[in-house]
């Protein structure tokens, strides 16, 4: 096992401590996105539980492009397989096979990707979603991954699950807020349908299992660091709450296995401004922080960002979250391993 799986690994047996995930027995699961930060470590959460279990399940991993060497390291036993293609594609997702849970992660979550590919970030969160309900079998469950971008427009956080954001079609975000908000409303249609299906909004979710070409916040910090210094685009006064990735894949098994309600938040509870996060960062890295003369603009990027987590808390009893320190020693520890790779 390498080492970037051994510590994808590790994350899995942490989400485990309080998951259980023995229903899986003898069933199918598609997952979409499987080589993202998310899909990585509903992957290798699956590759332990398997080995608890006395009936294997198969997986089913939609990847977009080849898969890494880890991302195959996690899928290597016989139950397993990987379909490559473009959900874009309707006929691609037309021929994807059945299954009886689904869990639809794939997306352009950076806002750099997603303002590049406006009508494929449309599709993935609209069409391919409808589609992929045609694949749900009978009984069946089926998570869909919104975004807390939702609440954008908003000025009174943290945000509940019964609000929604004030922007318009012509947002700079538009593609990514307005598909995501039609991948919720197609998620409800079906609840009235009587399928078991729930939406997310999840919220700046960080942590090891992103490629080097990751352009998020927090990996774009770590990068700049081990460059000798990290310079911000402003002065950092943005709020958010960062959620490690162990936390946001435990709440979101609980979701999918046990979840009652239509749309839950999923996102961190210590709250920190980019500037905060900056020099945390390099306080850890021991690199010096920037910050610029004349800020530049970061195009439709809300000024506060945090969310109401007390859904989760009362349902599912999560109360204990990973501190941003110990999430960013983990995260730098996977990127010093990205190093001088291709990865």
């Amino acid at each position: 096992m390498s080492k970037y799986t051994d510590i994808i690994m590790k994350n899995a047996a942490t989400i485990l401590k309080s998951i259980d995930l023995s229903e899986l027995e003898e069933k199918t699961i598609l997952l979409t996105g499987a080589s993202g930060l998310l899909g990585v470590h509903f992957l290798a959460c699956l590759k332990l539980a398997r080995d608890r279990m006395n009936k294997p399940f198969k997986i089913i991993s939609v990847v977009n492009r080849d898969p890494l060497p880890y991302v195959r390291e996690l899928l290597d036993y016989q139950e397993a397989e990987i379909i490559q293609g473009d959900l874009t594609d309707i006929d691609f997702c037309r021929n994807l096979p059945q299954a009886d849970y689904i869990i639809h992660t794939a997306s352009y979550g950076q806002p750099i990707r997603f303002m590049e590919n406006p009508l494929k970030t449309l599709k993935l969160n609209t069409l391919a979603t409808y589609i992929l309900f045609e694949k749900l079998l009978p009984e069946g469950k089926f998570l869909f991954i919104s975004t807390s971008e939702l609440y954008i427009g908003l000025s009174n956080p943290p945000y509940k699950e019964t609000e929604i954001g004030t922007t318009n079609t012509n947002h700079p975000r538009a593609c990514y807020i307005e598909s995501k908000r039609c991948g919720e409303a197609i998620v409800n249609v079906y609840r009235e349908k009587g399928v078991n299906a729930k939406s997310v909004r999840l919220a700046s979710t960080y942590g090891p299992g992103t490629r080097q070409d990751d352009k998020r916040v927090i990996s774009s910090f770590i990068q700049k660091a081990f460059r000798s210094e990290i310079k911000l685009m402003d002065q950092g006064k943005a709020v958010r709450a960062y959620c490690y990735v162990t936390d946001a894949v435990e709440i979101m098994w609980k979701i999918l296995l046990e979840g009652t309600e239509p749309i839950y938040n999923v996102g961190g509870v210590f709250k920190n401004t980019i500037a905060e996060l900056a020099l945390t960062t390099g306080t850890l890295m021991n690199v010096p922080v920037v910050f610029p003369d004349t800020p530049c603009e970061v195009q439709g990027s809300p000024e506060e960002a945090w969310l109401d987590m007390t859904k989760v808390q009362k349902e599912f009893g999560k109360t204990e979250y990973v501190t941003l320190e110990d999430g960013l020693l983990q995260t730098i520890e996977w990127y010093s391993l990205l190093q001088n790779t291709n990865i």
